[in-house]
C-alpha cells in the first residue's frame, strides 16, 4: 500500500459523500497517482465500514466490468468487485428517484444466490455452480461518482465499482436446469429493445466472474457465506436512463424484471 490510513479514510469519506449527496468529482488518482490496488480496495472497505457504522447492512456482492463490451466501453482490461448495501435494493417494479443519483445507467445481469460458503484459492466455475442455490435476472443501476463516467480502474474500485441500486425479480431457477452461457437476454427501455446478449459475454461464463471474486477474497482469508446474493456482471453495455424511463429485462427461462425512474 502507498497511502496512509488517514488518507484512505479521507478519500473514503469524500467518495461516500459524493454518493450520498449526489454530486460528482474528478477521479481520485488525479491527486494520488501513487495509489495501488490494495489502496483502492482499502478505500472501498473503509466506505463499507462507514455504512455499517451508520446501521446499514451489507446484503450482497458484485462483479463489475466483466464483459468485453463493458471493458471496451470503460477503457479498462480487468474485472472489479464491490459490495451491495441494503438501501441499494429496489423492489421489483419499483421506482428509482433520480434526485438521489448523478448520471445513472442500467445493466442486465444474472444474480446468483449461494447455498454453501465459497472460499479461495482454487475456486472455479464448477465450485461456484455446486455452491449456487438459484439464479435470477437482475437490473443493476450503476452511478459512478466520477465526472462524465471518466475513471481508471483504481479509482472505480475505490468508488465501490459505481454501485448505487439494483433490482432482482423474475423466476428463481436452480443452475442445473440452465446453460448460463447461452442464456439469452433482452433489455428494453420504454418498450424498445436497447440491448441483446447472452451469459457467455461475462468472461465466457457468468460463474467465472464469481470464481474470480472468491479467489480475490481468499487472498485476504475471507469467504462468501451461504445465502449471499452476488451480481455476476453486466452482459451488455450500460444504457443511460432519465426521469420517466421504464426498463424491462427479459431473460430466457428466468422471466422478467422491471424498474422505473422518476
Amino acid at each position: 500500500m502507498k497511502l496512509d490510513i488517514s488518507t484512505i479514510n479521507k478519500l473514503a469519506e469524500h467518495l461516500e459523500n459524493c454518493e450520498l449527496q449526489a454530486h460528482d468529482t474528478t477521479k481520485i488518482t488525479d491527486e494520488h497517482p501513487e495509489m495501488d490496488w490494495d489502496d483502492a480496495y482499502a478505500i472501498q472497505e473503509a466506505i463499507k465500514q462507514r455504512k455499517i457504522a451508520r446501521g446499514c447492512r451489507i446484503v450482497g456482492l458484485k462483479a463489475g466490468l466483466t464483459s468485453h463490451a463493458k471493458m471496451q466501453q470503460m477503457g479498462v482490461s480487468m474485472p472489479v468487485f464491490g459490495f451491495l448495501a441494503d438501501y441499494f435494493s429496489v423492489p421489483e417494479g419499483g421506482a428509482v428517484k433520480l434526485s438521489e443519483l448523478i448520471h445513472p445507467k442500467v445493466e442486465p445481469e444474472i444474480a446468483f444466490v449461494t447455498k454453501k460458503a465459497l472460499k479461495g484459492p482454487g475456486c472455479h466455475i464448477g465450485t461456484v455452480l455446486a455452491a449456487t442455490d438459484f439464479v435470477m435476472p437482475a437490473i443493476e443501476i450503476i452511478d459512478s461518482r466520477y465526472r462524465d463516467f471518466k475513471f481508471d480502474l483504481k479509482s472505480v474500485i475505490a468508488d465501490n465499482c459505481s454501485s448505487s441500486r439494483f433490482v432482482v425479480g423474475g423466476r428463481a431457477r436452480p443452475v442445473e436446469d440452465l446453460d448460463l452461457r447461452t442464456l439469452g437476454v433482452v433489455m428494453e427501455k420504454n418498450g424498445e429493445i436497447v440491448s441483446l446478449g447472452a451469459g457467455a459475454a461475462v468472461l465466457g461464463h457468468p460463474a467465472a466472474a464469481i470464481a474470480m471474486l472468491v479467489n480475490l477474497l481468499g487472498e485476504r482469508d475471507e469467504e462468501i457465506p451461504a445465502g449471499t446474493l452476488i451480481l455476476s456482471g453486466a452482459i451488455t453495455e450500460a444504457v443511460m436512463v432519465k426521469a420517466g424511463d421504464s426498463v424491462n429485462l427479459r431473460m430466457q427461462d428466468l422471466g422478467s424484471v422491471n424498474v422505473r425512474f422518476i
